[in-house]
């Protein structure tokens, strides 16, 4: 429960990354979410990429909805900033905090509800401005915390656990963020650690809109046969476009690689992105291809996940915006108003 204090002693033998952190000082409050839910697993994928890439945990800043995935900021990365929003609007509060101050890191966790129905504005402009945050989905299919409703991105089709079929077509949100011009684009399963924490990583340092979408299954109301958004059905239907590894650009990684071809995506921070190629036909940095690929897979009720889509040369709503390196949140005074004589230049401009 999130009332009982985790124990701060730390085992001495407890591997450290380069700044002298282990895994625990990326911990939060112990999850209340029921045992086995798929969101705690991408609690502990968060936490095993922030460890990897050695990142500190006060320059992180975590911001959510409300919903079951909402909560989950509380699980990880307890000495961050955080700000729990209200239904649908993590994306305004967190372009808003971008723009105050673009020198921390933000993590924007949302679920299918809280980002397909009521948010799904707000997910579109904070995707489409470019704001620079890894936009995180717990996509479940339901409203597990009002019990089991159908979401916006349940399949038309699929069966509730009380046996009602899903007759509204599903939100791809995947689909709508390529639409809309992510520059970072993935999807995964909540069961799949060894491509989620990569993918988590490559794109808390992509610089631009990441989104990654995580088929988390609801075990209470959405494990059940029937359902696209079941532990079995991910499963049995899941193809994955590519595996990834992420090379940070500072001291050199070694990586064991499995045989196959292996292309380096050079990133707008000089650090990389390598992806060992299974499907020899599938391009990254292709945006139509992938939404076509996405759609083809999808009509045969294939679960595509992966790197879907990578643009090496982003840029983010600050060079939209062309504003200063300085954080918007340390201008002094005179800086932001140089007076009179300034103003008079700006209105003379515009007459």
């Amino acid at each position: 429960m999130t009332y009982i204090a985790k124990p701060k002693f730390h085992h001495p033998g407890l591997k450290k990354n380069e700044l002298g952190y282990t895994h625990r000082d990326y911990e939060g409050k112990i999850s209340t979410l029921c045992a086995g839910c798929g969101h705690d697993s991408i609690t502990a994928s968060i936490i095993e990429a922030c460890y990897e890439l050695s990142i500190e945990p006060h320059r992180v800043a975590k911001i959510s909805g409300i919903g079951c995935s909402s909560k989950t900021p509380d699980y990880f990365l307890g000495n961050s900033h955080g700000f729990n929003s209200v239904h649908g609007r993590m994306p305004s509060v967190l372009t808003g905090a971008n723009l105050a101050n673009r020198d921390l890191i933000y993590l924007g966790v949302s679920g299918d509800g809280d980002s397909a129905s009521i948010g799904f504005g707000q997910f579109a402009h904070s995707i489409r401005r470019g704001v620079n945050m890894t936009y995180i989905v717990e996509n479940n299919g339901v409203y597990g915390l009002t019990k089991g409703q159908f979401s916006a991105t349940a399949d038309r089709g699929s069966k509730s656990k009380k046996g009602v079929t899903n007759t509204d077509n599903a939100i791809d949100l995947v689909a709508i963020a390529l639409q809309l011009g992510a520059t970072f684009v993935a999807r995964s399963f909540s069961g799949d650690k060894t491509q989620l924490v990569p993918l988590i990583a490559a794109a808390i340092r992509h610089k631009g809109a990441s989104f990654i979408d995580v088929i988390s299954p609801c075990i209470a109301f959405n494990n059940h046969a029937g359902s696209t958004k079941s532990f079995d059905y991910v499963r049995e239907h899941n193809d994955a476009v590519n595996r990834l590894d992420v090379l940070v650009g500072r001291d050199p990684i070694a990586v064991d690689y499995a045989p196959g071809t292996v292309q380096l995506v050079e990133q707008h921070d000089g650090s990389r992105i390598a992806l060992r190629k299974i499907d020899a036909d599938y391009d990254p940095h292709d945006r139509l291809g992938a939404m076509t690929f996405l759609q083809k897979h999808a009509a045969k009720g294939q679960i595509v996940t992966g790197l879907l889509y990578v643009d090496p040369e982003a840029e983010d709503l600050h060079e939209h915006l062309n504003t200063v390196e300085t954080p918007l949140n340390t201008l002094e005074a005179d800086t932001l108003c140089p007076g009179s004589a300034v103003l008079d230049k700006i209105n003379a401009s515009l007459r």
